[in-house]
């Protein structure tokens, strides 16, 4: 009788895989399910917007480039007055719709004399007024 019961002990179990597998599988259908019914709800309709013919024929102009050095202010390597500059300005961006103003200012200028012109300008030019960086 011993020796009976001493085999049972040290035989390893059984473990059985197929129960274990239809489990896992049950489970894998099922997040595939759900998942695939979520992408669904998710959908968002979106307009994109639509491209604007341009006309390639006509490339934009020049911008009018205004320097800012130690000797002052200069257009076209002229040295003006502000409010001059002003006029200029004004009379560019009224022919050049599309034409943009941009200040070039030496780096070693105190950064208040910078943007009390380009706050000038801007008042001028609006949004078409931009500040050249290197």
């Amino acid at each position: 009788m011993r020796s009976s019961r001493h085999r049972r002990s040290n035989s390893l179990p059984e473990v059985n895989l197929i129960p274990m597998m239809d489990v896992l599988m049950t489970v894998l259908t099922f997040f595939i399910l759900i998942s695939m019914t979520l992408a669904l709800e998710q959908g968002v309709e979106v307009q994109l917007p639509r491209q604007q013919a341009t006309d390639p024929q006509q490339p934009p102009p020049p911008p009018m480039i205004v320097e800012l050095d130690l000797q002052g202010v200069s257009l076209n390597a002229q040295p003006i007055a502000t409010a001059p500059l002003m006029q200029q300005v004004k009379t560019y961006l009224a022919e050049n719709p599309k034409g943009a103003v941009v200040l070039k200012a030496e780096p070693q200028l105190p950064y208040a004399d910078v943007v009390k012109l380009l706050t000038e300008l801007k008042a001028t030019g609006g949004e078409r007024v931009s500040l050249a960086i290197e």
